[in-house]
């Protein structure tokens, strides 16, 4: 028997989640901001030099001098954190735009083409997936050599094929709808079809996708600077001022406990950023 509408049980708080929602992609919108602005105006609030090694002042504790005490070369581990933000964060923004360029042209042609050159895009995706991500990046870094340079070539390698995977499937539903037909019909080339009426309806879903990729890109780059397959000393890097800190865990923890923090944090907040967007625009397929 169906309830009256009058007696179904309502929620006591019926706005409490939006709520919710909104004030934890607040957050992670505030947090990233804070770090986009240390990254920004870096070389302006570092106290000392981060590149320069004083035996003297080795393991130091927290100081006027040293607001984070001083790494096992001496050097300064607040000017070190934030000169890292610049290398972790703008490796990050350079491998999803460069993930980005590349996938979503590879899907756009692959979905609306098909044919072999949808195979062919497909069956190496296919390929490139028969290993875990972290793993593949690790055999791809290790083979090029430890660099920044390759370490983004890695990175990229393995992450284009979520974006040419959504883009594909995407543009797959859109191309049999009646606009998509009447646009061929009426004589619109290919590539106006794609760029004006495809590219559009993936604006969000990339969008998305991309912001949740940041914290994962982040990840693969810290532990793969953790490795020494990353950033090579002395350039400060979050990954690698955690390797730096290792041998002296048990005495010392701050030394990894300064760049792990950073690192999660950062990863946090634009997870929760990304979260908020797929609620917003509501994408439920990523």
């Amino acid at each position: 028997m169906k309830i009256p509408h009058i007696l179904q049980k309502k929620p006591y708080f019926p706005h409490l989640v939006r709520i919710k929602s909104k004030s934890i992609t607040m957050f992670g919108l505030f947090s990233l901001s804070i770090f986009i602005l240390i990254t920004i105006i870096g070389p302006f609030l570092v106290p000392n030099d981060p590149f320069t090694a004083n035996m003297a002042e080795r393991l130091a504790s927290p100081s006027l001098t040293y607001p984070f005490g001083t790494d096992h070369m001496g050097r300064c581990i607040f000017s070190r954190l934030i000169i890292g933000s610049q290398t972790t964060l703008g490796i990050t923004a350079l491998v999803v735009a460069m993930v980005i360029l590349i996938g979503i042209p590879l899907g756009l042609l692959s979905g609306y083409i098909g044919g072999r050159f949808d195979s062919f895009v497909m069956r190496l995706a296919d390929g490139v997936t028969a290993l875990p991500e972290f793993i593949l990046a690790i055999a791809i870094a290790g083979f090029l050599g430890p660099s920044l340079t390759n370490l983004m070539i890695s990175v990229v390698l393995v992450k284009w094929i979520g974006y040419t995977r959504v883009v594909r499937g995407i543009v797959l539903l859109e191309r049999e709808k009646e606009y998509i037909l009447a646009a061929k019909v009426g004589g619109c080339p290919t590539w106006k079809i794609i760029s004006r009426h495809l590219l559009s309806q993936i604006i969000s879903p990339v969008l998305v996708l991309a912001t949740l990729d940041v914290g994962k890109v982040i990840l693969i780059i810290s532990s793969l600077s953790y490795l020494g397959l990353g950033a090579q000393p002395p350039t400060p890097e979050w990954g690698a001022m955690l390797n730096d800190g290792r041998p002296y865990f048990q005495t010392i923890p701050e030394l990894m406990f300064y760049p792990g923090m950073s690192i999660f944090i950062l990863v946090l907040s634009c997870n929760l950023i990304g979260e908020g967007l797929r609620d917003k625009l509501d994408i439920k397929s990523i």
